[in-house]
């Protein structure tokens, strides 16, 4: 089952269909996206998502309106006849949380956080856009907007703007489900960071180490190593004799132990005689 799928199962679920004003508000939602189609004096409302179709049929069926089911391969296709347009002009809270969650469930999608982060919500008309946009705005969930072919695309990319959705519209559960994903998602993502960075800290030390053990023998076979001032002599034993040491381990050998900043200048000091012979 996919993540979107659970999502639309949960809210199908939702005991909330006594308030005669939610069901109309949610059933308004429905209407404004891409899979409700106005076909003359009838409203045809298609999903494959059968707790889908269960809440919009639980829907008109409160409101009492008489509708036709049928089955086109795996579609449910409900058909009913239009409705006189409300005149309301103001909606609670509630009504507007329903508007939205009625889009969502109409023709919305979100993508399973494992993979990425993305919501999207199909809707035919670009005022009914706006409607959806003014709602969240006021919950501060912030939508991108993308003019498609024959429709208008409503869309969030932020993980945490996505929680905030779900838990606007009211499926707390996959709010619990996403947050879970999203936190396992992003410690996995943040300790492979550390792994990769050690590693390629690791990588450098060793290269590094490996050009300063050759410019040392590189001394050594041109009899220009007992040359070498006596502390530059004493860094270079030890680096022969400790090739995995780090800097700041090779630092506390010295009979005089000094810093890192300090083994790294005597060694690259090293590099550079031999570079010149």
């Amino acid at each position: 089952m996919s993540f979107s799928y659970s999502v639309k199962e949960e809210l199908s679920k939702l005991n909330n269909l006594a308030n005669k004003d939610l069901v109309a508000a949610e059933l308004q939602g429905y209407l404004i996206t891409t899979n409700a189609l106005d076909i003359g004096n009838k409203i045809k409302f298609s999903t494959e998502n059968e707790y889908n179709i269960n809440r919009f049929n639980k829907l008109l069926s409160n409101l009492k309106i008489d509708y036709n089911i049928k089955m086109q391969g795996n579609v449910y296709i409900i058909t009913f006849k239009k409705q006189a347009e409300s005149e309301k002009n103001e909606f609670s809270e509630e009504e507007q949380k329903a508007i939205v969650r009625g889009a969502f469930l109409g023709s919305g999608s979100i993508n399973n956080p494992n993979n990425t982060y993305h919501l999207e919500i199909l809707i035919n008309k670009k005022e009914d856009v706006q409607i959806i946009k003014n709602i969240l705005d006021k919950y501060q969930i912030h939508v991108k907007e993308l003019k498609r072919k024959k429709c208008y695309s409503i869309y969030i990319k932020e993980a945490e703007e996505i929680s905030k959705f779900l838990a606007l519209i009211g499926a707390t559960k996959s709010v619990l489900d996403y947050e879970q994903i999203r936190v396992v998602k992003e410690t996995r993502n943040n300790i492979n960071r550390i792994v990769n960075c050690e590693t390629a800290n690791l990588n450098k030390t060793i290269n590094a180490a490996i050009e300063q053990i050759e410019a040392i023998k590189k001394l050594k076979q041109t009899k220009k190593f007992e040359s070498l001032p006596d502390n530059l002599k004493e860094i270079a034993k030890l680096r022969l004799k400790n090739p995995d040491a780090s800097l700041v381990e090779l630092g506390q050998m010295l009979k005089r132990p000094i810093g890192k900043s300090g083994v790294n200048h005597r060694l690259k000091k090293i590099q550079e005689i031999a570079d010149c012979n």
